[in-house]
């Protein structure tokens, strides 16, 4: 008891005297978009049509699909090519045989991989809740796994008659490895997206990844914004002479605007954690980004108590529950050009309320 009303005080002394932060522009001067981040994947399973749907219908700007490759290659939507957590492939005998141990990008995975699947075999799985311990399983079984293809039919169907059309923001899912063992991202998704009408930087889309050589990659044959993701710690699995801190510095963002439009950092590296749970002081990071030209779309936001912050320095919450809409006033103020969230039910309306003062 005496240490929970000590670290109370301590939060009580971090509120007291702290100066409101001044609600900063986003670089053009538009609102913030959300970024549906795996569709709506804090009520449905993630990379289904489903989520996406959900997601649409909330409001979110963006649905957000990660991009791995069959061995057919085709481009499915999965966050990991090793697909155990998020679908029933463990309870398909007909597969056991193909459970394997590969080294990506540095680390042994041992499981099922998409490249090790033709199509129509994904096709026999059906998807599961990838958090079971904090999110619902009522909709485990139901969907599939679909490709690419699919997600744009979708956005075609859905943005019919739409002044603003919902975009998409595919990420492409460890790039060097599968070029290594001959499925690149990059020729099959140009490809798809030039089919479905996507061209110029007015496009509604963004193309997104953790690894660099890709992103030149693609920017040497299309003129479709880029986004460099980063992350708190590490680096590119592409350059391991690299780190997100370097490319974090002004001098590292001015060498991203050369190939890209934006970064997606982890929002640690905006507004850092306390040692107490709570959000701390802004870095420089976005002001930084805005001063290269480059957006800034943080990861990722959840309303679980799980990861979200106790609280900002501005309260205090005995309970230990967060508050994922004060949250995500709080980043706005940075002057963030959009959040990834799982949850675009939340984020939605808040976004669209703006910065409060």
């Amino acid at each position: 008891m005496r240490a929970w009303r000590a670290a109370l005080a301590l939060l009580a002394l971090a509120g007291c005297g702290a100066e409101p932060m001044a609600a900063q522009p986003t670089l053009d001067g538009k609102p913030a978009i959300v970024i549906a981040h795996r569709g709506a994947s804090g009520e449905r399973p993630e990379h289904t049509l489903a989520s996406y749907e959900l997601a649409i219908e909330q409001g979110a700007d963006f649905i957000e699909p990660d991009l791995v490759l069959t061995s057919d290659g085709v481009l499915v939507a999965r966050h990991e090519n090793e697909i155990s957590e998020t679908t029933d492939v463990a309870d398909h005998p007909e597969f056991a045989a193909r459970k394997t141990t590969k080294r990506i990008d540095g680390q042994d995975v041992t499981g099922w991989f998409t490249e090790d699947f033709t199509l129509a075999e994904l096709k026999t799985l059906r998807a599961k809740e990838r958090l079971p311990q904090l999110r619902a399983t009522e909709f485990d079984g139901r969907y599939q796994i679909p490709t690419f293809a699919e997600i744009l039919d979708l956005l075609v169907r859905v943005n019919k008659g739409r002044e603003h059309p919902v975009g998409v923001y595919p990420e492409t899912k460890h790039p060097s490895y599968f070029a290594s063992i001959g499925l690149p991202h990059e020729a099959p998704l140009l490809a798809m997206l030039a089919r479905y009408g996507y061209h110029g930087r007015g496009a509604p889309v963004f193309i997104q990844s953790f690894e660099v050589g890709n992103l030149k990659a693609i920017r040497a044959k299309s003129d479709l914004p880029l986004i460099q993701l980063m992350d708190g710690e590490g680096g590119p699995a592409d350059d391991p002479q690299q780190s997100y801190a370097a490319m974090a510095t002004p001098a590292g963002l001015e060498a991203i605007a050369a190939y890209a439009d934006g970064i997606g950092p982890n929002k640690t590296m905006i507004i850092p954690r306390t040692a107490l749970g709570t959000l701390g002081d802004p870095t420089h990071l976005v002001r930084d980004a805005h001063a290269a030209g480059l957006k800034v779309h943080p990861w990722t936001f959840r309303r679980e108590n799980y990861f979200l912050p106790l609280g900002d320095k501005s309260g205090i919450n005995p309970a230990g529950h967060g508050d994922l809409a004060d949250e995500i006033r709080t980043y706005l103020k940075t002057g963030i050009d959009g959040l990834f969230s799982d949850n675009s039910r939340e984020a939605v309306p808040v976004v669209h309320a703006g910065v409060s003062q």
